[in-house]
């Protein structure tokens, strides 16, 4: 590579630009490389016997990457047997490494049921941000439970830390899975939009305020006069859970599987949008609320909060939860619907929970079937 004296230096913009592609090119190639070095030293003890914990760690350490840029490489590295189309794409200058390393990650998830020849295609029409989420979809559509099995690991995952530091003040630090992060940017960035032309605050700066004042709020037990909604964008298919379908789209989050569209659903407005065959939108019905104000306002004073057996959160924290969904046929009376707090709701769904009502009107709960109760019992 010329990048020493004596090298021809480019001057003009169109110069310069043009080396910068032709560097890039150059980095993503040896990016193949080393994943395919990183796949072979995974499959090798040398790790163990330097004293680290995985191959990922050692590529850590050494190679001076975060512990998620050593583990897409070695994933790269181990699926470029199966992506050659990809690989040579990638060789040719036509995607970049960022783009085959999602294609490999998906094709990680789901094998040889990933259409490798289309998802090349959005590659190489579509910037890396845009084919994360093509590469979601198509997982989704090859492996729904894959994906909220995902999904439901994010959750567990949840944590936050709040530190007291020596001055007093409190330091904030955590991790939230893609629905819950898409609630608080949703409630959190009106919030924090700027107070006139002379507000001069950074954007950090306006969320810390906007928590402090979403806080403020709860304290007071106030509603907002204009609560923010989640806006989620579903085909049908996704809504009914057939297989094949795409995942769906959230504001200020990445694709969600059907699971989680299917709670959103079970309290929220309803808008109908007609698409034509070039995604051109033909018509836009009117928003119709699934479970009515009259509705929640009964359902508040007869369940009075959640119903889960034991939780005690009130009305004001829960949402309207459908026994039995009315995208299967399930209506939206208040013999069909009762009140979750959130925690609750988020199990029925994607955890797979089910709550029902016995004959003299109590609720039970009904845990998942784990795959070892799934198994024949055997002799005694």
């Amino acid at each position: 590579m010329e990048c020493g004296e004596g090298a021809l230096a480019p001057e003009t913009g169109a110069e310069i630009a043009a080396e910068m592609i032709r560097v890039r090119l150059t980095m993503d190639q040896f990016e193949l490389y080393f994943s395919r070095l990183s796949a072979k030293f995974a499959k090798t003890e040398e790790y163990d016997e330097q004293g680290f914990d995985s191959p990922i760690a050692w590529i850590k350490a050494n190679c001076h990457m975060s512990g998620g840029a050593a583990a897409d490489r070695v994933c790269a590295g181990e699926q470029l047997e199966q992506l050659g189309k990809s690989e040579a794409a990638v060789l040719a200058g036509e995607i970049g490494f960022a783009h085959f390393a999602h294609i490999a990650r998906a094709s990680a998830a789901v094998g040889e049921r990933l259409d490798e020849s289309t998802l090349l295609r959005h590659a190489c029409k579509e910037s890396v941000a845009r084919f994360r989420e093509t590469c979601i979809h198509a997982r989704h559509a090859a492996d729904p439970e894959g994906v909220v099995e995902e999904e439901v690991l994010g959750v567990e995952m949840r944590e936050l830390t709040l530190t007291d530091t020596d001055n007093g003040m409190v330091s904030v630090s955590g991790t939230l899975d893609k629905v819950g992060g898409a609630a608080l940017r949703t409630a959190l960035e009106p919030l924090a939009k700027r107070m006139g032309k002379d507000d001069r605050r950074a954007h950090p700066r306006r969320l810390a305020d906007a928590l402090v004042d979403l806080s403020m709020h709860a304290l007071d037990n106030g509603k907002p006069s204009s609560r923010p909604n989640l806006q989620i964008t579903t085909a049908l298919e996704t809504l009914l859970g057939l297989a094949g379908a795409p995942a769906a789209e959230m504001d200020f989050s990445l694709p969600i599987s059907s699971k989680a569209v299917e709670r959103s659903a079970c309290d929220c407005s309803v808008t109908r949008i007609l698409l034509g065959a070039d995604s051109t939108v033909i018509d836009v019905g009117r928003a119709r609320r699934v479970v009515s104000g009259p509705q929640s306002k009964a359902l508040r004073v007869r369940d009075k909060g959640c119903v889960w057996p034991g939780c005690d959160r009130p009305a004001s924290w829960t949402s309207a939860h459908h026994m039995a969904h009315w995208i299967h046929g399930g209506s939206t009376d208040l013999s069909n619907l009762v009140l979750l707090c959130y925690r609750h709701h988020w199990m029925v769904h994607e955890g797979g929970w089910q709550i029902v009502r016995n004959d003299d009107g109590r609720m039970l709960t009904i845990p998942p079937v784990t795959e070892f109760q799934r198994l024949a019992r055997g002799p005694d």
